[in-house]
């Protein structure tokens, strides 16, 4: 039965979706020691977004029953996701635990709000706008367990907007990576369009032998692992993940660069690099995210600190991103593996060389340096991480950028077509998001939280940088 759940939003139903072949069997899968550095509550929400231009009791009859049918089959591939990951106190290492018990969380609730204000890249948009969207994981503290804390891995919530369209929306913990919540994503999708089961090529792997400590990083990292753990529970007795940004005016809005703004942000960058005296020679191939990301850090240092005095640029700014792993720690990694395969990668200039008329110029080159440096030995500065991480987050004076275009979220079509806006949640300033744009072929979305009041200092100051390649 629907009843009200805040303004006029309906909730419908919460119902637990069981994998379609019931386990007998308790399953245990200790973390990696890359997963380590993920553990705990940290995570990551994303919304689909797709036209759906019929009634809520048309969804309900239809469509949801077949939406729960293909999860409950893809569950029975990813079993794991409907378990927990478990935190026990030091010296114990945390697991992920799946028992015949466990099922996922799956909400359903009918929306009141604007699907054409949400789905579209056209005006920001407040951050509790979204918030009835996303679906919030469990997390507990077991003390009849010497306080273990305990963090449910994945939660699932359709919310339906009559006669307009509905938003899939995932949260889920981070001791999973990006890539491998677009597999479970994807399979899903493609289960529930296709009727059929997965490739067996695309099949999840669950072996936690795959990754080498060839360096003996475990633990190094589970102490890092065990200092943050110390925070935890005084979060879990607030139960809650309301930010500083969500309490006061900030906005989340999209740019989106097309495949010709990028092509002339690399014809510029390597035109510079080449007659700037600069002592590296440009690289021969420069990616779309070293130019679009290197071009929103130099324009957002800009846009913050366009009134500080020269004191204030003399410090350092930080850039910070995951590199993918996969290919290359020197052995396959399959497809399909369940866990975190990434690197800490972080970009550091002076905040005076980003101010500049090379700022740009700057910035992406600092973050191609970085990516080559990790390319040559992915986990060289792995011991560091920690140490490093807590020197940037004090600052303040950073960017940290989620997702990536390689994931081709645009592609995850239920049968509904593909979506129309896929968003990537962020609670911070300090974030921001990249994917494949929707409807730009070839270009990219990047999402970025501001202050209402500064958001047009923003734009003019992306206008700005963007006319500044045509001279």
């Amino acid at each position: 039965m629907a009843e009200a759940i805040g303004g006029e939003h309906m909730f419908i139903e919460k119902t637990l979706v069981f994998p379609a072949i019931t386990r007998t069997t308790t399953t245990s899968l200790p973390l990696t020691f890359l997963d380590l550095p993920f553990a705990g509550p940290k995570y990551v929400e994303r919304q689909f977004f797709y036209q759906f231009p019929h009634p809520t009791n048309y969804f309900c009859q239809t469509t949801l029953p077949s939406l729960k049918h293909s999860l409950s089959l893809t569950l029975q591939h990813f079993f794991p996701l409907v378990g927990n990951l478990h935190c026990p106190p030091p010296p114990h290492k945390p697991f992920i635990q799946c028992t015949q018990n466990d099922a996922l969380t799956f909400t359903v609730i009918e929306s009141s709000a604007d699907f054409n204000h949400l789905s579209t890249n056209h005006h920001p948009k407040s951050l509790k706008d979204f918030s009835h969207l996303v679906p919030k994981l469990t997390q507990k503290i077991d003390f009849d367990d010497n306080d273990t804390l305990i963090f449910s891995l994945l939660t699932l919530q359709v919310s339906i907007f009559p006669n307009h369209g509905l938003c899939i929306a995932v949260t889920y913990c981070h001791v999973m990576d990006d890539y491998f919540c677009n597999h479970f994503m994807k399979s899903w999708s493609f289960i529930h369009k296709k009727g059929e089961l997965i490739d067996m090529k695309s099949l999840p792997c669950f072996d936690r032998q795959i990754l080498r400590d060839s360096k003996g990083l475990e633990d190094i990292l589970l102490k890092g692992y065990f200092e943050q753990r110390k925070m935890w529970k005084n979060s879990f007795l607030v139960q809650s993940q309301t930010t500083e940004e969500e309490h006061q005016d900030y906005v989340k809005t999209t740019i989106v660069f097309t495949k010709e703004e990028i092509e002339e942000m690399k014809i510029w960058i390597l035109n510079k690099w080449n007659t700037n005296h600069h002592d590296i020679k440009a690289p021969k191939f420069i990616s779309k995210f070293v130019i679009t990301c290197g071009f929103v850090w130099a324009t957002i240092v800009k846009t913050i600190n366009r009134n500080n005095d020269d004191k204030e640029d003399e410090k350092d700014e930080y850039f910070c991103f995951v590199g993918d792993c996969r290919e290359r720690l020197g052995y396959p990694i399959p497809e399909g593996y369940f866990g975190n395969c990434l690197t800490l990668c972080v970009a550091t200039l002076k905040r005076k060389d980003m101010k500049g008329e090379y700022g740009f110029l700057n910035a992406a080159k600092a973050i191609q340096n970085t990516i080559e440096d990790m390319k040559k030995d992915p986990l060289k500065d792995a011991e560091e991480w920690d140490a490093m991480f807590k020197k940037v987050f004090m600052s303040g004076a950073h960017l940290l950028v989620s997702g990536s275009p390689k994931f081709n979220v645009y592609e995850t079509d239920f049968e509904f077509g593909n979506p129309i806006k896929v968003e990537m949640m962020m609670h911070s300033s300090k974030d921001m998001s990249l994917a494949e744009s929707g409807d730009k072929k070839g270009g990219l979305e990047v999402g970025l939280i501001f202050k209402r009041e500064e958001i047009q200092h923003l734009y003019s100051f992306i206008e700005q940088g963007l006319r500044a390649l045509k001279f």
